[in-house]
This record gives structure tokens, sequence and C-alpha cells, in this order.
């Protein structure tokens, strides 16, 4: 592994992984000369009529392949003041995705998983581990809601909405509560390849003496064309679209110890931030850009249904995410073996490592957006 990504041995240990990479934040902050600051996670929103909102602050921009964001990194500092990567911060992942509700629901609803393989076992075998339930705002919007809790490996399939209520309490909104109540079902599939790294944002007019934090990732992905992940005749494949996504998340700030927390002024900070990388993006990669207001998951979505995928197709199969761990299925049958159960693992594999359409390798994509 390369001793430039020190994080990378950290790649299976979300705890290691957190812990060493806040101390690499902590360092960048010493070395801009902040001393004495403090570090705070994104405060929850609060509206004109009391509710708490846990919000994501996010935005991304999509072109159409990952080779059009190379030397990304070094291009933002160009054309960003006061903006600066955090040394050592370089992390991948690798997500399968599956959509779990349709278009015409209210939220996004998704089940989202890392993917590996054994030490010393071939590359294109990976099972998926850290299972998590997220349910968000549509479309990709600011201050879109996100509620999200990691599910038990041993128990895939249970009832998340205890895991969330024991996470977000009364912040939890009704809606929200509702809406996990409703049965779930995969209505297909993105894999996802991140390399993910960090950033420190100040600017004395429109963020005070803060110093934001900002997760940002460049995403190489794959969306299936079928919600199984078979070969589909209109796409002439099992994948559908490739593309790839920048995005920036603010994930916290720094503050001045004994500094007096302002909802209003530290959300302000963050739109600010959100719109200071936006505007060099969108000039940089103008004549690139995809234009599209759907999230990840809603893309899986409207994919799907540009095939002529129906929603009758979808509640037939009624398949459930945790399927895809199975080498072998239970009581899924080839459609032109029937004698043959499916291998829906490895149908999920294909979505990555496809050699059509395969993903790229982490490092790689570190290499190049550097």
């Amino acid at each position: 592994m390369s001793t430039s990504r020190p994080l990378f041995k950290h790649i299976r240990n979300h705890t290691s992984l957190f812990t060493e990479l806040s101390q690499y934040r902590d360092t960048a902050l010493d070395f801009l000369g902040f001393a004495n600051f403090e570090f705070h996670k994104v405060p929850k929103f609060i509206t004109e009529d009391g509710q708490r909102l846990t919000i994501e602050p996010e935005r991304s921009i999509v072109l159409p392949n990952v080779t059009m964001l190379s030397g990304v990194k070094a291009k933002l500092e160009k054309h960003i003041p006061s903006f600066n990567m955090v040394e050592n911060s370089e992390i991948g992942y690798r997500y399968p995705t599956a959509a779990l509700a349709n278009l015409d629901a209210p939220f996004i609803k998704r089940m989202r998983s890392e993917y590996f393989h054994k030490v010393d076992e071939d590359r294109s075998i990976c099972r998926p581990v850290n299972l998590s339930y997220g349910i968000k705002s549509r479309g990709k919007a600011d201050n879109r809601q996100e509620y999200e809790v990691w599910m038990p490996d041993e128990a895939p399939e249970q009832n998340p909405l205890p895991l969330l209520i024991e996470r977000y309490g009364e912040d939890l909104p009704n809606d929200v509560r509702h809406f996990v109540e409703q049965p779930s079902k995969v209505h297909g599939w993105m894999g996802v390849k991140r390399a993910a790294f960090e950033a420190l944002y100040t600017n004395k007019v429109h963020c005070g003496d803060l110093v934001i934090c900002i997760a940002m990732s460049v995403d190489a992905y794959n969306i299936g064309a079928k919600p199984d992940l078979s070969f589909s005749p209109e796409a002439d494949s099992s994948i559908a679209v490739s593309n790839a996504e920048l995005e920036w998340e603010v994930e916290g700030y720094y503050a001045p110890r004994g500094w007096q927390f302002d909802h209003d002024m530290v959300w302000s900070a963050i739109q600010h931030t959100l719109e200071a990388i936006n505007a060099p993006l969108i000039d940089m990669y103008s004549n690139t850009l995809i234009p599209i207001a759907e999230s990840k998951t809603e893309r899986i979505l409207s994919t799907l249904t540009s095939l002529g995928i129906t929603q009758e197709e979808i509640d037939h199969l009624n398949l459930q995410p945790w399927e895809f761990l199975q080498t072998e299925s239970t009581h899924r049958m080839k459609h032109k073996d029937p004698n043959h159960s499916v291998n829906l693992l490895g149908r999920l594999n294909r979505l990555f490592y496809q050699p059509e359409n395969p993903l790229p390798s982490l490092n790689w994509m570190h290499d190049l957006i550097s």
C-alpha cells in the first residue's frame, strides 16, 4: 500500500480510520496556525417552528467519466482562496447501493454497504459488510435531511426503525418514521468506487472565526440494468450507465475554544462554503457537466424506468438486499437453467468488475485526482 496514503491500512476498521483521520485534520489545522480550536460536528438545523432536522449539507457535479477529474485537487486549491487539503486524508470505499423505494416515494430509501475481498483472495470476489440503512430527502438541493444507521452484520434483515429511534430519539421526524415502516424491496443497484479526502476552508467575511471541514470524494459508478442485476437486452449488458461524480459535504467546523454557538451563523457559513466550492467547479467543467438534479439513488430508479422496468416487475421479484450476500439463492433459479440457483453475490461483483465496464482501483483514482 502506498506510504503516502496511511489511512488505507484502516480501510476495514472504521474506528481506527476515523480516529486517525481526525488526527491528520488537527495537524492540518495546526499547520495553518490555528491554536486552541475545537472541532464540532454539523449541528441540527432548527426550523422556524422548532423542528430539529438532521441535515446533510452536500453538493455534487456529475461527469461522463472519472478521467475528466484529473488533477481536480490541485485545481481546487488554485481556484479557491484559503482552501487547503488535509494531508494524508486519502481513503477509499467500494459501495454497493440498493434503492429500496420507488420514484413516487416521499423520501429516498436505500441500503448501502462496503465491499471487501478476503485477504489474498481474487480481488474480483467481494462480499458486502458494514451495511447501512438510510432515509434521505429527494433530489440534490441544499438542506436535505438524512437519517442513517448501521445494520448488524449478523441480522441485516432486521427492522431498522428501533435503531433509528435509538440514534435520533425525538429528532426523528414523524414523516420519516412512518416512511421507514413501509415495506422495502430492491428496485435497483449502483456500484461505487470512491476516492475520498478532506479539506479545510476559511473566509473571515462569511465564516468569521470558523474553519470549515469538508469531506470530498470522487466517485466512479455503474448502475445495474435490472433489479436483480441480470443481463438486459435493452442495455445489451447487465450495466446500464457508467459515470463519475465529485461530491463535497460539510462535515463539521473548528471554532475557537469558548466560542459561543450561533445557529444561524454556522448554517450561513456552511451554505457559503458549499457555494464557494461549487462556483469554480461549474466554471471548470461547464462544457462537460451532465445536468442531473437527481441523487444517486434516484438515478438508479430513473435509469431502470428508462429501460422499461415496471413497478409490477419489481414487486414480483420482491428482492431484499441481504439476498445479495448469498452465492446461492434459496429460492431463485436461473431462467435458462432452472436446475441451478441464482448467484446474486456474483452479479453484484459484476457490477464492479465486469470486464467491459470495470470500476477503477482506488489508488489509481487518487493518483488521477492529485
